[in-house]
């Protein structure tokens, strides 16, 4: 269920009292009880509308006669429960945890997936001591992989690392490497891709390469190995954009194999999603000043596509 909030800014009141103001503190005026952090990432997720059409500028001002929607999804009050699901941890102390996560897994509870996440799997081996800087859905999640990535990813369990970490990731000093196999033969044996990425302009639930409403985003990919229809390549992230590689390979005409949303919607069954996989991943440790890096395997699923493809040479 939604609950819809509809302002109209009509009439010498409402006029001077919200003329000129940034969306957000116009909202927060009207609607008190909602926080201008709540508001803006209303905004984010595709929930504010002007005159019928999806808010995107976040700094948008408010101009007299406009019609502003807000839409409130119903939350369903989450119990997270800790669950004795067996990890892959490649590291851990008392500040943080490296996980290999496997395809399959979501990171953390959210609409149609309130059970069986990595989140659960963390309550219960860590004994609900994560760090509490997110929301209450997302305990000691410090960045974040598709349900389909498998991968290395951290975890932090205080907040003093978890402050840390995400400033490192802010700064582009936190380093992250993956493998994929796209389609098609790439031109380049290695290549920057410097694109910048914003929400998609009409599917909310994906992003898109745009010169407006967007950020800087920078990928680095070098070839490993060709195949007949598809490419090896290791991809290196100096920026750290939701779903940028995928959409990055996808605006270049060479999208990961078996990604249905931004490649072809033919599924390659062996795969189940996305042939992709982070790699590697180094930081330097918030207590100790250590540089640190791990490095995993390539998983099975991944193994056996690159077999499949080696025997159809």
């Amino acid at each position: 269920m939604l609950k819809e909030i509809n302002i109209i800014v009509k009439g010498k009141q409402d006029f001077e009292s919200l003329e000129k103001e940034r969306i957000d503190k116009a909202i927060s005026i009207k609607v008190p009880e909602l926080t201008r952090s709540k508001i803006q990432n209303l905004i984010k997720d595709g929930n504010v509308y002007i005159n019928e059409k999806m808010l995107e500028d976040k700094n948008y001002r408010v101009q007299p006669n406009d019609s502003i929607k807000v839409i409130l999804p119903t939350q369903r009050k989450l119990s997270l429960a800790p669950e004795n699901i067996p990890l892959d941890i490649v590291y851990e102390d008392k500040d943080l945890l490296v996980v290999n996560k496997p395809k399959g897994m979501v990171v953390h509870p959210a609409a149609g997936n309130y059970e069986h996440t990595l989140v659960n799997a963390l309550l219960y081996h860590c004994m609900g001591s994560l760090s509490g800087v997110n929301d209450v859905v997302r305990p000691g999640i410090v960045h974040r992989l598709d349900k389909d990535t498998s991968g290395l990813l951290i975890v932090a369990k205080s907040d003093f690392a978890h402050v840390n970490l995400a400033e490192q990731i802010k700064e582009h000093s936190f380093s992250r490497q993956y493998e994929a196999i796209v389609y098609g033969n790439l031109k380049d044996d290695a290549e920057i891709i410097d694109a910048p990425i914003g929400r998609h302009k009409v599917d909310r639930k994906k992003m898109m390469v745009r010169m407006e409403k967007s950020k800087e985003a920078i990928t680095h990919y070098k070839v490993v190995a060709r195949y007949e229809g598809f490419t090896h390549v290791r991809l290196t992230l100096k920026t750290g954009r939701t779903h940028q590689i995928r959409v990055h390979m996808a605006y270049i005409g060479h999208p990961v194999a078996g990604d249905v949303v931004y490649g072809p919607k033919k599924v390659i069954s062996q795969l189940k999603g996305q042939c992709l996989h982070a790699k590697y991943i180094g930081f330097i440790h918030p207590r100790t000043g250590e540089y640190l890096e791990f490095e995993s395997e390539l998983p099975d699923y991944f193994k056996k596509f690159l077999q499949s493809l080696r025997n159809a040479q």
